[in-house]
């Protein structure tokens, strides 16, 4: 197989940085990366601890702001200053902390920061809404929780990770980022998040997966991106590489 770059030459990009870096004082977290996210596809990206992988998804999400470089929307130049901005353009992110509140149920987890309003004034929450929402979303994704009054404290850590991931969709999202999803759960509780992963894709979403582990990125992912130094490393789609050679780049046996 040939060292060049594999990209999918058959469509445009949703989402595109270009030549983007990122410095922290003297720290150079990203340096002069490309990367692309392609109409319905799951990209996983990948790198050992330092490699940049965080600082990258951050500025998708409008949390951090590139020093240098452009990111493009659907071919058209954007600027993300914060996380409403990001999601606004329709780019929800999951982040490993997940950012739930135990002692709140289901649907105010589901809803928390966006609740619906009701009343001429808007004052007052609707919570039947919230409640119906929330039925018809995990319906609609195969998630099964044991009732929508349980707190989030009582839901194990599959659970958990299913609401925060299901709770994106009723936002219109389009690019859904997602920071180690199977990090600290079971086998059978990662299988069905890795499951809800490729629903998500069947539902016409891209999605962006950090892992670090090898096997789950081969279950799920088109394509592979690895960084290492900040740098991109390399680009492949999963069906032309092997878990070998993503190994490979990722501790730099193996150049771009």
């Amino acid at each position: 197989m040939s060292d060049t770059t594999v990209t999918n030459e058959k469509k445009e990009p949703i989402m595109a940085l270009q030549g983007v870096s990122k410095y922290f004082g003297g720290v150079h977290a990203l340096e002069e990366v490309d990367f692309e996210v392609y109409p319905n596809e799951i990209v996983a990206l990948v790198g050992d601890n330092g490699a940049g992988k965080s600082t990258l998804i951050k500025i998708l999400a409008g949390v951090h702001q590139p020093n240098r470089g452009k990111i493009l929307f659907r071919g058209e130049p954007v600027e993300i200053p914060s996380p409403r901005a990001a999601q606004a353009l329709g780019i929800e992110t999951v982040y490993q902390e997940l950012a739930l509140i135990e002692t709140r149920d289901v649907p105010a987890n589901f809803f928390l920061g966006r609740e619906p309003t009701r009343g001429t004034s808007g004052i007052f929450v609707d919570r039947k809404k919230m409640v119906e929402d929330t039925v018809r979303t995990l319906k609609d994704l195969g998630i099964v929780l044991p009732s929508l009054r349980t707190l989030v404290r009582y839901l194990s850590g599959g659970q958990r990770q299913a609401l925060a991931i299901g709770r994106v969709m009723p936002w219109g999202g389009k690019v859904i980022i997602m920071d180690e999803p199977t990090a600290a759960l079971g086998v059978r509780e990662a299988r069905k998040v890795l499951d809800l992963v490729l629903q998500l894709k069947e539902k016409g979403c891209s999605v962006v997966v950090i892992s670090h582990n090898m096997r789950h990125v081969f279950n799920i992912a088109d394509r592979i991106v690895v960084l290492r130094g900040g740098k991109k490393a390399g680009d492949r789609m999963k069906s032309e590489t092997t878990p070998d050679e993503i190994v490979k780049l990722i501790v730099g046996a193996e150049m771009l």
